[in-house]
């Protein structure tokens, strides 16, 4: 196995795919810190490309504040459009293949059917819109890249839904969550398995692919299913988006459909539920 380079290394993906390289005994990864892994300092990279000679790098950074995003509208491009140019430009250079994370944000939410990779994007948010110019950025810039679309991520490590939803069902009576926004969790644990895979497949079918868990939900019945997993004893009530005003505008469907990216690496993909009960067990032995 060549190097791979893992940036945004501190982040929810990055401490996943640093655990499952661990499982899988893939030594010659390199998990780079933020002094390191910079991604908006140009100098910098082309000094770490020129130490690590990576032939694949993992882009996990990214500005994925939604709602601050709003009002954060050039940090937020910066990271997540010209950060990711700045990677496939070094990537190009050295020779390199462009692992880039992006989101089901990308779409406008109004399917009435599965997302498929070609479907048109049309993003209603600025961490939508942003993340889609770095796809694109990507794209003309480096032949080599897969652009994987993941949803609703969460794991045992940093902040996420899961946590948040464990942390206020043991402290409240009651909670209201939208049921109206119908998606797939992903667990990140799952999609840092897939990464691994499809780099140490050594496939050369790049293109964008679509992966979250199978199944689809609403955070509504997610939320359920992490407190019955839990055994957490808290009521929870369904209330439509428009009761949660929010200053971006979320998709109302974003479900993807899976069947590229099964069928061209061979990937078996977890029901959401089987993986939620994995994530909430390993919550409960790290207590």
């Amino acid at each position: 196995m060549k190097n791979i380079l893992v940036f945004g290394a501190s982040g929810q993906l990055g401490q996943c795919l640093r655990k499952i390289a661990t499982i899988k005994g893939i030594t010659e990864i390199f998990f780079l810190p933020q002094s390191e892994g910079n991604i908006l300092n140009t100098d910098l990279l082309s000094q770490v490309f020129e130490q690590y000679k990576p032939a694949y790098v993992i882009n996990c950074a990214a500005y994925t504040a939604v709602d601050k995003a709003e009002d954060e509208v050039e940090l937020a491009r910066r990271i997540n459009k010209t950060g990711a140019a700045n990677l496939a430009t070094q990537c190009k250079a050295c020779g390199a293949v462009l692992v880039q994370i992006s989101t089901d944000f990308v779409f406008e939410g109004n399917s009435p059917n599965p997302l498929v990779e070609d479907d048109i994007a049309s993003p209603i948010s600025v961490y939508g819109l942003t993340k889609l110019e770095g796809e694109q950025e990507v794209g003309d810039i480096l032949p080599a890249h897969f652009i994987i679309r993941t949803s609703w991520l969460y794991s045992e490590f940093a902040n996420n839904f899961v946590k948040t939803m464990l942390k206020l069902g043991s402290e409240r009576d009651e909670l209201k969550i939208i049921a109206d926004q119908v998606g797939t969790p992903t667990y990140a644990i799952d999609l840092a398995g897939a990464v691994l895979d499809i780099i140490t497949s050594g496939s050369e079918s790049y293109g964008i692919y679509h992966y979250s868990n199978e199944g689809l939900t609403s955070w509504y019945d997610f939320a359920k299913g992490i407190f019955d997993i839990s055994c957490t004893k808290v009521k929870v009530y369904p209330i439509r988006t428009s009761e949660y005003p929010t200053k971006a505008t979320r998709p109302a469907y974003s479900v993807m459909d899976k069947a590229k990216i099964k069928h061209t690496f061979g990937l078996q993909i977890p029901y959401w539920r089987d993986s939620l009960i994995v994530c909430i067990n390993e919550l409960k032995s790290a207590q």
